[in-house]
């Protein structure tokens, strides 16, 4: 039996966020409200379930698909669709926090921030990040002098398990601990609330991965993230 995990976006969008897929997303394949992020997902690899990826993908452009490396489903390409890129990415979760001191006054982002939020995220680029992202949240974050300036929340809910997401700095005020700070506060309420943490990271970014490394995330395994076109 696959872990929870392993199919994250499904296991998501059919369960605790199917309130945020489009209305002709069904028992086949799933897409996320495009202005609340991108990702795709399709139950299986049997022709019924890719038809309906196709279509899902057809009708929502730019969509993306997160899947185990090398698995059937990381592969699959329906018809009148093509890859703009795949990405290797790393899956890392935390049970525990490592001990850290740093802290910072933040507060809970609210929708007046939405536009704030998508402007930080479009400069930093931690990920995929659309106009209503912030709905998937909480999302907390800092500002000083009323600039948003830093900002951490969550996005993909699976059962047993919740991820940390949109972790970002605003270029000027890197190396101040902002999003080590944001990042405990949100993976404590996580797991506080019994869950476990986890988080997607491009593969081949060694800081960042080491960067979570120092907060108690360890690399669960490699997932592919597919790109399809506009």
């Amino acid at each position: 039996m696959s872990h929870p995990l392993d199919r994250a976006v499904w296991n998501a969008l059919t369960t605790r966020l199917s309130a945020f897929t489009t209305p002709d997303s069904n028992a086949h394949a799933v897409r996320i409200d495009p202005e609340v992020g991108v990702f795709l997902a399709c139950a299986d690899g049997a022709p019924d379930s890719v038809a309906a990826l196709g279509a899902l993908a057809r009708a929502h452009p730019g969509a993306g698909l997160i899947e185990v490396e090398g698995s059937p489903v990381a592969d699959i390409l329906p018809d009148g669709v093509a890859v703009a890129g795949r990405i290797p990415l790393v899956q890392m979760t935390a049970q525990a926090l490592t001990a850290g001191d740093r802290t910072v006054d933040y507060e809970v982002l609210i929708e007046a921030d939405a536009p704030a939020m998508l402007a930080l995220a479009t400069l930093t680029r931690p990920g995929p990040f659309r106009s209503a992202t912030r709905k998937l949240g909480p999302f907390i974050g800092v500002k000083q002098d009323g600039e948003l300036i830093a900002m951490a929340g969550r996005r993909l809910r699976v059962d047993g398990f919740t991820e940390l997401s949109g972790v970002c700095t605003h270029p000027d005020h890197r190396g101040k601990g902002l999003a080590a700070a944001l990042s405990r506060a949100v993976a404590a309420e996580i797991l506080a609330g019994g869950e476990t943490v986890f988080l997607h990271a491009f593969a081949d970014h060694d800081a960042t991965i080491a960067f979570y490394r120092t907060l108690g995330f360890e690399v669960r395994g490699r997932m592919t993230y597919t790109v399809l076109t506009d």
